[in-house]
């Protein structure tokens, strides 16, 4: 424990990073020295050390992205499905999920299971083998075999064999021993498995299986059409097949006499093994016969799967065949059982499909029960046992992607009643028409740990849906859905100018703010709208309120582009606070609206204006939207925070701040960034004249906004779809290097104007906005100076060196594409900030800018962003001749964040779009002279200013509903560098401050005349616990560059700590570790970070990412209790951990792969079968295929690697010695029962046999002396 005692008294004027070169010092809003009395001295015990933290992934949920194979073993019943980027999936029953990766990243080309052996074979499309030992919790590689000189096409390992049958492009079979990974010196040469008379090479092997007959014959199917049975033992060919069609897959009939092949023209053909010179029956399955007697042509049936059953016909299972001529069909499997023929058509194309079986054995009747069907973005399963065929409930979150996510948030330690009820209300929507049956896969073992609290994953998507997961104890379980577009009225295109814009998703929900205890939650959506809901478990007939905000910047008049004074974007400040208006009024916009404006206003979408019946669960209470104004569409909302307590909303964007009182329905506050400071401002902007020459707003809406329109809609569209595949491509995967998402776009004309290049850099202003979500532009007219954001030119690492912003990069010289005519100052005058109604941006659209080649020049590197960014941005240098002006690398490092916070005041107004990026409701002092806390909001802005709003919120019920709230936006004022990200709240003694939040009550429910339902606070005053230390709480502030303690209301600051110099804080969170708190930081280069509070001492710093892509930076999210979670790729979650302590209880949490489990007895073949059968089971792999008779493969042929026993993997079976100890224990016993068992069979058939021998005596005895005619 340590003990940290710091004299505040100067401390405010010499703290580093105050402010440089004429900025306010961060103690005082003016820059002078503290004159309020200040504590001595505070008292904090910090517990955290750096020994409390350890980082690792934990669990993923959802589906596997991209995959490619799949695998089952029947008798421990667990799946395993291989991905594209080298992943692998093994699941059993719920809560045995487990997620492995291969290092190199390639693709898994097949999986195949040792079964009941506890182990698992990949093949990768690096043309390794690997071999996985799944009896720890956690599975690790004991061995690899790498091909150096063949390419791995298919893989096949025999129940209860030890060699693996492995055929390569080249068209060979090789055999590897799995006990060594050694390759054995047997090779079955293509040449040799063919006749000498061939004059074509066969193609790669795309088959290999033993026969059931007799596993001494191996089947080799080659690409080309040709099929050759290889007698292992003489080294030759049995017979040999040549058919025109390629072969896709065979499968044999479990007797060992037949088997049938699919082919690339949709046929399937059954072969005799007594005659194999042409099949015995050729089917087209799908194929029609047409008018002129000739067969439609099919695609091809890539898989077949031939399967006798005991009681019934053969199952016939295949993928694809269908005809060519019906276009639009979607993905198909077809049953054929007997003259019955079902065809199950799939959402997604079909990746791979495996029949269930009840033997593991092939030579015995097969019986299946259910067909495992991997799609590209689905897991089902269907039941075969039943006529109609229908699907297993899948209990898997499998259906986290349903539609794209768009943002996630993460509630550890949540309130024990809210899983329950929230199970409760979704439970009644579930589907039906499931199979009765239980989930086939129920393989491996897992409990409850002891180490478990309830938490709560929020998913917000693309189609306006948000869906509340269980995540207690490392799994997943989907609790509730709620869908936000039932709110509003379907748009129609006939609905005015904002309804031509509407795209595919215009309810996609942006960000989420949940208040567990009062059970309030609220959605923002990209159309710039807020959803408020309130928890009832009644159904009720309600209306919802629709309120709007004119949160627009004051339409700019257009100018020449010869004038080079400024313009401001906002009027003159405003007065303290609005007075409340009842919503129906519209308050005056920032800018002051003018009529014309009024009446071109229209809204993105059109809210419910009757009285609708909403069902048990979330409903809908209040919807607030930012109108369209003067032509332009709403700026996106790019923070948010709601208190139940003092009844409050605050939202801002890149235009300014609004307060809304959801009790009365009413807007308190709405002003620009600008007037919130009043003449407290740090910038001291000059007001500027307005422009004389104008042209009118109407004339600008009739004949730029059509044109803007015209293509941009195109261009949305297209860069979207590009955007929710983006891992698919390389280059994109590239350009999603760790980049700041504050990156603004630059017109190159504005470094054209021979009055700009002049300019000192250290002027230059960081106009940037909140990394949470948006890329802001400030460009305003095509004459306008802009600066440049330099605290973001900074070197990032990377994997492959370095790449910095793209302000930084030298560019070549760019071509003008449009010349300058009439319509171009209209055109330019929206400016590339205000991006169009466009279509939702997945979690795989982090605005993150991309590293620039020095080649490309700024046309292309405007392109990439606009891919990224899914939006169209149009800038000035589209309407005149321009040649870009180069930064380089040199002089952008040099610009530091000091130059770029000058006190030039031309700087600071060239540019006066500040956004407000994050907010907090809380109990703090609005001004050094409070005495006593009271009720304030914290507005941090991407300038990192942050402003102290109090509050004055009337405290009784019905006044509270009756009085308005006072806001004066007048309080402190402090300063750190770099866009706010974070605050959070200390008392004096360290302990974390929790926001007041109202106690949850049903509105809905019957009245109850004893009991009237009152609202019940809950207040955590920072002066409750000040018994020692005084009055005054702690104030935590992390922006994306460091991270400040104040003490209020003194407003010193008490510890600064510069988190990165070289990258940027995406997310950061004050978070409870270890019965203690600390701020946890994710930066850009893929760095974890915690500090300790409130020294801010660095108590972890872990390099977890090799890079970080747009969808990771855009999900990433802290919670408490060490955790964290991010989208790893479009479908799927990754949690993870930083807390030593859940780290050392992982193991115990996790489930077990393996159980002990005796294979099942092959049947009883019978005297006559086995006699007659062939000599199946006397074939001996070793003798022929071991080093003795084989001898030693090529060393140049495949590379052994053993596996890495690392020090995670020695912990892991160490921590595993528990339940292998426990497993040898149930073999011992299982083995005593049996011995037992066995005595007791051997004493009945000792008695069996002396009774035996008693009768035949005395039989001996009565017949001794007869003769042989008496008998």
């Amino acid at each position: 424990m340590k003990k940290f005692r710091k004299v505040l008294d100067g401390l405010t004027t010499s703290s580093p990073g105050g402010g440089t070169m004429g900025s306010p010092s961060c103690g005082s809003a003016a820059g002078t020295p503290t004159t309020a009395p200040t504590p001595k001295e505070i008292d904090v015990q910090e517990t955290l050390v750096s020994e409390n933290f350890q980082l690792c992934k934990t669990v993923r949920h959802g589906f596997p992205y991209q995959p490619t194979a799949l695998a089952f073993d029947p008798v421990q019943k667990i799946l395993a499905i291989g991905s594209r980027s080298g992943g692998v999936r093994i699941l059993g029953r719920p809560g045995v999920d487990c997620f492995c990766q291969h290092e190199s990243g390639a693709a898994v080309l097949q999986l195949q299971f040792l079964i009941n052996e506890g182990a698992l074979v990949t093949a990768c499309a690096d043309d390794t083998l690997h071999l996985w030992n799944l009896r720890q919790r956690r599975p690790a590689i004991l061995h690899s075999l790498k091909f150096n000189r063949e390419r791995i096409t298919f893989c096949h390992l025999p129940f209860q064999s030890k060699w693996l049958y492995v055929g390569t492009e080249r068209g060979n079979t090789h055999i590897v021993n799995i006990e060594s990974f050694i390759l054995s010196g047997y090779v079955i040469m293509w040449n040799k498995a063919i006749e000498l008379s061939t004059k074509t090479h066969p193609g790669p092997v795309v088959h290999l299986s033993d026969s059931p007959k007799d596993e001494g014959k191996l089947l080799v199917g080659f690409e080309s059409g040709t099929i050759v049975q290889w007698d292992l033992r003489a080294k030759k060919a049995d017979f040999r097949i040549y058919y025109d069609e390629a072969i896709h897959s065979v499968s044999w009939h479990h007797e060992g006499k037949q088997f049938m092949c699919s082919h690339s023209d949709g046929s399937l053909t059954l072969w005799n093994l007594r005659n194999t010179s042409k099949p015995v029956q050729v089917t087209f399955p799908h194929g029609k016969i047409q008018k002129d007697g000739r067969k439609e042509s099919c695609k091809p049936i890539l898989k077949v799967d031939y399967k006798t059953s005991r009681n019934s016909e053969p199952f016939v299972i295949f993928s694809g065949g269908l005809s060519y001529d019906k276009a639009g069909r979607r993905p198909t499997l077809t049953i054929m059982h007997g003259k019955a023929i079902t065809v199950l058509e799939m959402d997604y194309p079909i990746v791979e499909f495996m029949t269930l079986c009840e033997t593991p054995y092939n030579n015995e009747v097969q019986d299946p029960f259910a067909v495992v069907v991997l799609l590209e973005k689905d897991l089902i399963v269907v039941d075969l046992t039943q006529s109609n065929f229908p699907v297993f409930e899948n209990p898997y979150p499998m259906d986290i992607h349903e539609s794209p996510v768009t943002c996630t948030a993460y509630f550890a330690d949540c309130p024990p009643d809210i899983i329950p009820v929230l199970y409760s209300i979704g439970a009644k929507h579930k589907k039906t028409g499931y199979s009765q049956k239980e989930w086939p896969v129920s393989g491996g073992m897992w409990t409850l740990g002891s180490h478990t609290y309830p938490e709560i994953i929020i998913t917000g998507h693309a189609d306006g849906s948000i869906k509340f997961w269980d995540a207690s104890a490392i799994t997943l379980q989907m609790l509730y859905k709620l869908k936000t577009s039932k709110v509003f009225e379907k748009p129609k295109p006939s609905e005015g100018r904002a309804a031509e814009l509407v795209d595919e998703d215009p309810f996609a929900v942006q960000m989420v703010s949940w208040c567990p205890q009062s059970r309030i939650f609220c959605v923002v959506g990209i159309s710039a709208h807020i959803i408020l809901y309130r928890f009832s478990k009644y159904d009720a007939n309600t209306q919802i309120v629709s309120l709007e905000v004119r949160l627009q910047c004051e339409s700019e008049d257009v100018i020449s582009p010869s004038e080079n004074e400024n313009n401001p974007c906002f009027s003159e400040p405003h007065s303290g606070s609005h007075s409340p208006q009842p919503h129906h009024q519209h308050p005056a916009s920032p800018g002051g609206g003018t009529p014309e404006g009024v009446k071109d206003s229209a809204l993105c979408l059109k809210v419910k204006d009757r009285v609708v019946r909403v069902p048990p669960g979330y409903q809908a209470e209040l919807v607030i939207q930012l109108p369209w104004m003067d032509g332009e569409p709403p700026q996106q909302i790019s923070s948010l925070d709601i208190n139940s307590a003092y009844g409050l909303l605050a939202f801002g964007n890149c235009n300014g701040l609004a307060v809304v009182d959801y009790l009365q329905k009413t807007i308190l506050l709405c002003m620009s960034t600008l007037d919130l400071y009043g003449a407290a401002d740090p910038y001291q902007r000059l007001t500027r004249s307005p422009r004389r020459n104008r042209q009118s707003t109407s004339e600008f809406c009739m004949r730029g906004l059509s044109n803007f329109y015209s293509d941009s809609k195109k261009r949305i569209r297209t860069s979207y779809q590009s955007l929710t595949e983006l891992s698919d491509n390389q280059q994109s995967v590239d350009m999603e290097r760790s980049k700041s998402p504050t990156s603004v776009h630059y017109p190159t004309s504005l470094h054209n104007d021979p009055r700009v290049l002049p300019e000192p850099v250290a002027s230059l202003r960081a106009s940037h906005c909140s990394p949470v979500f948006y890329l802001l532009d400030n460009v305003k007219g095509p004459g306008r100076k802009l600066s440049l954001p330099t605290d973001l030119k900074t070197d990032l690492d990377h994997v492959n060196g370095h790449c910095t912003s793209p302000t930084s990069q030298p560019c070549s010289a760019g071509k003008p594409r449009i010349p300058m005519g009439p319509e171009g100052p209209r055109l330019a005058r929206r400016g590339p900030g205000r991006p169009p109604f466009r279509k939702a941006q997945s979690a795989a659209c982090m605005e993150i800018s991309l590293p620039v080649s020095h080649t490309e020049g700024y046309a292309s590197r405007r392109a990439m962003l606009q891919q990224l960014h899914g939006v169209t941005m149009y800038s000035h240098d589209e309407h005149h001749t321009a040649t870009p002006y180069c930064w380089s690398d040199r002089e952008s490092r040099e610009n530091s964040f000091s130059r770029s916070r000058s006190s030039s005041v031309s700087s600071i107004d060239r540019d006066t779009k500040e956004a407000i990026t994050t907010l907090q409701f809380g109990e703090s002092y609005g001004r050094k002279s409070d005495a006593l806390p009271t009720p304030c909001l914290w507005v941090g802005t991407s300038l990192g200013v942050i402003l102290v709003i109090p509050m004055s919120i009337p405290t009784d019920q019905d006044e509270r509903m009756e009085e308005p709230v006072t806001i004066g936006p007048s309080g402190a004022v402090l300063m750190l560098k770099g866009s706010v990200l974070r605050f959070g709240f200390l008392d004096c003694m360290g302990a974390l401050i929790q926001s007041p939040y109202e106690v949850w009550r049903d509105l809905n429910a019957p009245e109850d005349p004893d009991r009237p339902r009152k609202r019940k606070l809950v207040h955590y005053s920072p002066s409750s616990s000040q018994d020692t230390c005084g009055e005054g709480h702690l104030a935590i502030v992390c922006s994306e560059r460091q991270a400040k303690v104040f003490l209020m209301p003194s407003q010193s600051c008490l510890f600064v700590h510069n988190i990165t110099e070289s990258s940027f804080v995406l997310r950061a969170d004050v978070v409870s570790v270890c019965n203690s708190v600390c701020l946890a930081c994710f930066c850009a280069n893929g760095h974890v970070m915690t500090l300790s509070l409130p020294s801010l001492r660095p108590l972890m710093d872990v390099s977890y990412l090799p890079l970080t892509d747009m969808r990771i930076a855009r999900t990433f999210c802290f919670t408490n209790g060490g955790q964290a979670l991010y989208l790893s790729s479009p479908t799927e979650i990754q949690r993870i951990t930083y807390s030593q302590e859940m780290y050392d209880n992982l193991q115990e949490m996790l489930g077990e792969l393996f159980t002990p489990i005796e294979t099942p007895e092959a049947q009883n073949r019978g005297f006559l079968k086995g006699f007659f059968g062939g000599n199946a089971h006397t074939f001996d792999r070793e003798e022929l295929f071991g080093e003795a008779a084989a001898g030693k493969a090529s060393r140049s042929l495949a590379q052994h690697i053993p596996g890495q026993a690392g020090v995670e993997g020695m912990k892991v079976a160490a921590s595993g010695a528990v339940g292998e100890l426990a497993r040898a224990r149930i073999a011992l016993d299982e083995r005593g029962q049996r011995l037992g068992e066995l005595e007791e069979r051997t004493a009945l058939m000792m008695t069996s046999a002396e009774t035996f021998s008693k009768h035949a005596h005395e039989l001996m005895l009565k017949c001794k002396d007869k003769k042989w005619y008496q008998f």
